[in-house]
């Protein structure tokens, strides 16, 4: 829901530090992958409890994966970037959550269960949506230069990312808060699935 405003607030810093890592000899795939391991090291982060620390590789993943796709703008766009970021960013997404059940399970097993299911839904509606319109040429105005559809929602990246961030500083009510983002990522998928399903038909 946030990212259209989102994107218009980080595009320029991040076109510029996509010039930067060009110049220096980065491509967008490397990024995309060294990206991928620091988030990945937000997950022993998180289970041994160092919520700080998880929240600044959380943050230095999120950093990646813009500085990737502006990078990718100048370097041209490839499906087998697009198909790597995108598989990494829902591999990260659910390790999150994961880190924090493992940190706690008794607290947070069931509602970390519960938010890892709600992003199957929201991915799945996502990419399915997304292969269908690259079958049919449908582009989305909204989300330009995107190397596949990117189908709008409640529950976003912009939301995902704020969601993280309240794990990080309220531990202590991460199950609260991860039934209210899963409920809000079923509100995404059953909307999508609707759309979807009517925009094909």
């Amino acid at each position: 829901m946030l990212d259209r405003l989102s994107i218009k607030v980080i595009r320029q810093p991040l076109t510029q530090g996509a010039k930067v890592l060009d110049k220096a000899g980065f491509t967008a795939n490397q990024v995309t992958v060294f990206g991928f391991i620091l988030g990945c090291m937000a997950f022993p982060a998180l289970i041994f409890e160092h919520y700080g620390l998880a929240l600044l590789f959380i943050a230095l993943n999120r950093i990646c994966d813009g500085l990737d796709g502006a990078l990718a703008r100048i370097q041209g766009i490839t499906d087998a970037g697009g198909f790597l970021d995108i598989s990494l960013d829902f591999l990260f997404y659910s390790l999150i959550p994961f880190g924090f059940v493992l940190a706690n399970p008794e607290q947070n097993a069931i509602a970390g269960a519960f938010l890892i299911f709600a992003f199957i839904g929201t991915g799945s509606s996502f990419l399915a949506f997304a292969t269908m319109a690259g079958k049919r040429g449908i582009e989305n105005p909204v989300y330009q230069n995107k190397s596949l559809y990117y189908m709008s929602g409640l529950t976003e990246g912009t939301e995902t990312i704020a969601c993280f961030v309240l794990f990080c500083l309220l531990p202590q009510h991460f199950a609260v808060i991860a039934y209210v983002f899963g409920a809000a990522c079923w509100f995404t998928t059953f909307t999508r699935i609707y759309s979807g399903f009517h925009t094909l038909k």
